[in-house]
């Protein structure tokens, strides 16, 4: 597979971060030039990840323009990236035609309204897990963008986990539902429930953890329905079916709903900056 130039990201935040290792654990070798406001952090991923360090806005545009490259990909807040497009325009440099946003709920229009043609424009939402390059990355193209343009995008986040491509109007419910600190927070409250019962720290976090993750596992390999395994495991009068029963009784269904209407509210409210 043949690799770009070189991808030039604009923040060198978490995202950021658990991008580069994931692209150099899954051996891309691509150059990868990063610009932040605090050089803490891009001193810290090129030690970690061998990134190039731009020591401001203007050097990092000049080292896309000199090494032709093939995307510019903005990674800040989602409260900065009006500023950060600005700063680009302003610095006098031609950004690369093409750029991804990585800004949950900024929509495309608002990208374009602030920074024009002949930009065109994706949106990106990688998984913090794409830093053990087993992130998913749901995709989105404003109509401008080519095939090879499109190609080139799936082809980059590819190399950090499986990529889909969505509809803009779904791209806040996924971003919602994808993260994966629903893993965490389940994983905190059933091994707080497991101590409650009874167990000691160490041996509730490996039951929880085998639980989540290894069942999960499980349902990826087995090729059985999701309606399967529950219907398996929760045999009537069995201590899965009365565990589930109760949970169920006490809303579990409706509080993860009611947590990611809030999350999705969150992003749309991000379109309003």
């Amino acid at each position: 597979m043949r690799e770009m130039k070189a991808t030039v990201f604009l923040g060198g935040g978490h995202i950021t971060g658990a991008m580069a290792a994931g692209l150099r654990l899954a051996g891309y070798a691509g150059e990868i030039v990063v610009y932040d406001r605090h050089p803490e952090k891009v001193r810290a991923l090129r030690r970690e990840s061998r990134v190039e360090a731009a020591r401001d806005l203007k050097s990092a545009m000049l080292r896309a323009e000199a090494l032709r490259a093939g995307m510019l990909v903005i990674a800040v807040r989602p409260g900065s990236v009006r500023e950060m497009l600005r700063e680009v325009a302003a610095c006098g440099v031609t950004p690369p035609r093409l750029c991804v946003s990585l800004a949950a709920g900024i929509p495309l229009r608002n990208l374009r309204a602030w920074m024009g043609p002949p930009v065109r424009w994706a949106r990106a939402m990688p998984s913090p897990v794409c830093r053990i390059a087993r992130g998913l990355t749901p995709v989105s193209f404003e109509r401008s963008v080519t095939k090879s343009e499109r190609a080139r995008v799936r082809r980059f986040f590819a190399h950090v986990g499986p990529v889909m491509d969505l509809p803009e109007r779904q791209l806040d419910a996924i971003t919602a539902v994808h993260s994966p600190t629903h893993g965490y927070h389940a994983l905190a409250a059933l091994t707080k429930a497991a101590q409650a019962a009874g167990l000691d720290r160490a041996t509730a976090l490996t039951a929880a953890a085998h639980a989540l993750s290894d069942g999960i596992f499980y349902w990826r390999e087995s090729g059985q329905s999701l309606e399967e395994l529950l219907r398996e495991a929760a045999t009537p009068g069995g201590i899965a079916a009365a565990t589930m029963s109760a949970m169920d009784a006490s809303g579990y269904a409706r509080v993860v709903e009611k947590g990611i209407r809030a999350g999705v509210k969150r992003a749309r409210l991000n379109a309003r900056r």
